[in-house]
């Protein structure tokens, strides 16, 4: 069965920083390439950022460019969002997904498997 587990969300200030971890269990997942999405509350599901399995190759929405890392490490099965120079519109429940390929589109869906969030809120 497999499984994407997020954590590291919380309570941050302006201008602080996060490191969010998306835990995979189950075979081949290390084959699939990994993105992460956010949904504030009254707004449209985003995708923010995907690495893929093979190259690493990373992508990141305009509104987090420059502020956010995912890094991948195939050996833990772990996905990392370091998340830097944080602002109050990044509050969000913060998932992952896994698909096989991220895309140019990989914004959009549809993924294979998700995890069920972690909540991130930036506030002073």
């Amino acid at each position: 069965q497999v499984q994407l587990v997020e954590s590291g969300g919380g309570l941050v200030q302006p201008g602080g920083s996060l490191n969010l971890s998306c835990q995979a269990s189950g075979v081949f997942l290390n084959m699939h390439a990994r993105a992460w999405f956010r949904q504030a509350p009254g707004k449209e599901r985003e995708g923010i950022s995907c690495v893929s399995s093979g190259t690493g190759t990373t992508y990141y929405s305009n509104s987090v460019k420059g502020r956010f890392t995912v890094i991948r490490d195939s050996a833990k099965k772990t996905v990392y969002l370091q998340m830097n120079r944080l602002i109050p519109e990044d509050s969000a429940v913060y998932r992952c997904a896994a698909r096989r390929y991220c895309y140019d589109t990989y914004y959009t869906g549809p993924y294979d498997y998700w995890g069920h969030g972690t909540q991130v809120t930036v506030s002073s």
